[in-house]
């Protein structure tokens, strides 16, 4: 029999499930909910849609909208539901949640195939598997996948920083360097936004007093063999909020202290710096280091713009604060989303270290067809990393680990161009033109390994 086992009934995994059934394969599709609920979700439907209720943006010349397209391209049954049950919301993506989880579970309850299967998956299964379970997979799973991969080899963390554009960033205040250089040997690897004492002041006062995102925490829960009691926090993460809370000065002696640092249009140590490490491979995300916080996004934007240099900021991720577990993919998985040590095992979704609806839908999308075709005894299929599918699965599975944090679409990801474009709206219409014409020889060359 032709069977493979779904953990998780989130965006990557219903989108799995749905691709391996129309390639011919029994599919039992595993959810907890609503037998076992997580802090997060409110009820028991598949594919529930717990944050922003859009998928990104539709315009060509965006990354959300370039992925939908290539999702469409090789038939993603929730970008097609999500169309059926969009709203309006001028050039996005956005649909009723309600409806979308409604469409999703009564469509996948239709096939023959498919058996939705409510109860918690305690264990990797032991025959053909996709494991998209999310990053609020529970204990028992948990335990079992640390077991198979190796404890170091699966992260928990609560505390994300804000990654922005370089493109963004003002270089006419904000200065290459590392603290002290060239006297410890270091080369100019950051980026240095100086503030002066009235800058920082104000940018205190606006930090502690913005709104903040209400967390969600089980009193007393014993998750993974650490107790989450409600409203703390990991002394060694703190929100920067928190931290600057704790007096006038406490930014200064952490994430934003100035030693070893001059600006070079004063010729001296600036009173407060943020710094911005490198990101990605070609250099054109940055994080803001220190920087984990539970601002609202729109305070986030708000606040972190009052720091010179960052006016103009676009923010590719935002911070969060939330137990967000995932995979160390890059020690962990194929760039076909097979594990390396186990061809019959996927991953796919948050769990495998992508962000955003996008993101967990490409890679369920991708898993399930690779799946289907592992059992069929076809090709598997590694999109070109030059389109935006294929540049998102390169990540998870080639970023150095030190470096590893789930990512969503995004043009920082894409290689390198050729020829470098004079503006940041031609590389990004060059960008999209080499995503689209690789696909299209991609899916063409393709056509039988992709037919159902």
């Amino acid at each position: 029999m032709k069977e493979l086992v779904v953990v998780g009934g989130g965006l990557a995994g219903c989108e799995a499930a749905f691709q391996a059934a129309i390639r011919g394969i029994n599919v039992k599709l595993y959810e907890m909910r609503p037998e076992k609920m997580t802090p997060a979700h409110t009820s028991g439907q598949l594919a529930e849609i717990i944050c922003s209720n859009s998928f990104g943006s539709l315009l060509p010349d965006r990354a959300s909208g370039l992925l939908i397209q290539e999702l469409k391209q090789f038939g993603s049954f929730l970008i097609q539901i999500a169309e059926e049950s969009a709203v309006p919301a001028g050039g996005s993506l956005a649909v009723d949640r309600e409806l979308f989880s409604k469409n999703v579970s009564a469509q996948l309850q239709e096939f023959s195939n498919i058996q939705i299967i409510r109860e918690e998956m305690p264990q990797i299964p032991d025959v053909p598997a996709i494991i998209a379970s999310g990053p609020l997979t529970s204990g028992r799973l948990s335990e079992s996948i640390q077991e198979f991969t190796g404890l170091e080899q699966f992260y928990f963390y609560d505390a994300i920083a804000p990654i922005i554009h370089k493109d963004s960033i003002d270089m006419s205040i904000a200065f290459q360097a590392s603290r002290f250089g060239a006297s410890k040997g270091q080369t100019d690897d950051y980026i240095n936004c100086p503030l002066s004492k009235e800058e920082f002041t104000l940018f205190v006062e606006e930090l502690i007093s913005a709104e903040r995102i209400q967390l969600q925490t089980m009193e007393g829960e014993i998750e993974n063999g650490v107790k989450a009691g409600k409203g703390s926090f990991f002394e060694g993460c703190l929100p920067v909020e928190v931290i600057a809370s704790r007096g006038q000065r406490s930014l200064t002696f952490g994430p934003m202290r100035p030693i070893g640092l001059s600006d070079p249009r004063i010729e001296q140590r600036p009173y407060a710096v943020l710094q911005l490490r490198q990101d990605n491979l070609a250099a054109s995300l940055y994080n803001m280091v220190g920087f984990q916080t539970n601002l609202k996004f729109s305070e986030q934007e708000r606040v972190f713009r009052m720091i010179p240099g960052l006016q103009n900021a676009e923010f590719v991720r935002f911070g969060q604060m939330h137990r967000n577990s995932f995979i160390a993919s890059p020690a962990v998985l194929q760039a076909t989303l097979q594990t390396i040590n186990r061809s019959d095992l996927f991953f796919a979704g948050q769990i495998s270290g992508v962000e955003g609806y996008l993101g967990n839908i490409g890679t369920g999308l991708l898993a399930g067809i690779n799946a289907a075709n592992f059992i069929n005894d076809k090709d598997l299929l590694t999109p070109p990393s030059s389109t935006m599918l294929g540049a998102l699965c390169r990540y998870i599975t080639e970023c150095p680990l030190k470096d590893f944090q789930p990512m969503k679409a995004n043009f920082g990801i894409l290689p390198e161009l050729d020829h470098q474009a004079r503006t940041r709206l031609e590389r990004t219409a060059q960008h999209v033109q080499n995503a689209r014409l690789a696909m299209n020889k991609y899916l063409m060359e393709n056509e039988k390994v992709l037919r159902p």
